[in-house]
C-alpha cells in the first residue's frame, strides 16, 4: 500500500471579497508542482461563495466536472440552455467536451453557498458537452457509503472516465471497507466533516488521503463524520 496525505492546512488558498476557496491541487494562482492531481483527479476545490455573487460566465473544455453542494444554494446556467438551482442532497455532473460556457452563483441574499467542485480528466476528448443534476436524498442512508457516480450505469451520475464517487455520513465507531473496482486505480478520501481513520492514519475535517497499490481499504469513523471517496485511474 502506498499513500499520500493532504492536510487541510497545507492546501492552496484563494480569498476574494466574494469567494473563499481552498485547493487540494494546483489551481488558478496556486501552483505546487507536487500537487498536480491524483491520477485522473485533477481539481478538488472547497468553495464558500458569498450571497448574491458567483462565477460569471466562463468556458470549460475536455473536463468532467462534479459539483457537490454542502450548504446553501448554487445556481447553474450554461450555453446548452440548462438552468438549475441545486442544494445539499443534489449533485451536478457536467462533461465539458468540445466546449461549454457556464456560470455559477449564489442566489441567496444572506446565506453563503458552500460547495465542493471536482474536475476529472476524461478518457475521451472532444465529445458532445452534457449536463445533468441528480437528487440523491433518498439514496443516502446513515452509516452507509453510497455510490453517486459510476461508469457502468449503477449510480445516478456517470462520467467519461472509469471513476466512482461515493459519499456517506457515519456515526462514531462505525467502520467499513472499500474494495477498489480496478487494481490500477487509487482512491482519494476527503473528510468533509468529522474524524476518520484510514488504515493507521487519522484524518480530521477537510484532510484527505490518496491510497493505491491495494485492493481494499479499511476506513473507520472516529467521530461523527461525512466522507467523500473518489476512485480514479492512476
Amino acid at each position: 500500500m502506498k499513500t499520500i496525505i493532504d492536510r487541510s492546512d497545507k492546501r492552496g488558498h484563494s480569498l476574494y471579497e466574494w469567494l473563499d476557496s481552498y485547493h487540494s491541487f494546483s489551481f488558478g494562482n496556486y501552483y505546487n508542482p507536487e500537487k498536480m492531481g491524483f491520477g485522473a483527479l485533477r481539481v478538488l476545490n472547497d468553495d464558500i461563495i458569498a450571497p448574491e455573487t458567483g462565477f460569471d460566465t466562463h468556458p470549460h473544455k475536455n473536463m468532467e466536472i462534479v459539483t457537490i453542494p454542502l450548504k446553501g444554494e448554487l445556481k447553474h446556467g450554461d450555453s446548452k440552455m440548462n438552468e438549475r438551482i441545486i442544494s445539499p442532497g443534489d449533485i451536478q455532473v457536467m462533461s465539458a467536451g468540445t466546449g461549454i460556457y457556464h456560470s455559477e452563483s449564489n442566489p441567496h441574499d444572506s446565506v453563503n453557498a458552500e460547495i465542493l467542485q471536482i474536475w476529472i480528466l476524461p478518457h475521451t476528448r472532444n465529445t458532445e458537452p452534457n449536463y445533468n443534476d441528480y437528487n440523491i436524498r433518498e439514496l443516502l442512508k446513515p452509516n452507509e457509503l453510497t455510490t453517486l457516480v459510476a461508469p457502468d450505469g449503477s449510480a445516478p451520475g456517470t462520467l467519461l472516465q472509469q471513476a466512482w464517487f461515493s459519499m456517506g455520513t457515519f456515526d462514531a465507531g462505525q467502520d467499513f471497507s472499500y474494495s477498489l473496482h480496478n487494481e490500477q486505480n487509487g482512491i482519494y478520501v476527503f473528510v468533509i466533516e468529522g474524524e476518520a481513520q484510514i488504515e493507521n492514519t487519522t484524518l480530521n475535517r477537510r484532510d484527505a488521503m490518496g491510497i493505491y497499490d491495494i485492493d481494499q481499504v479499511k476506513i473507520a469513523s472516529k467521530k461523527k463524520s461525512h466522507l467523500l471517496v473518489i476512485e480514479v485511474p492512476l
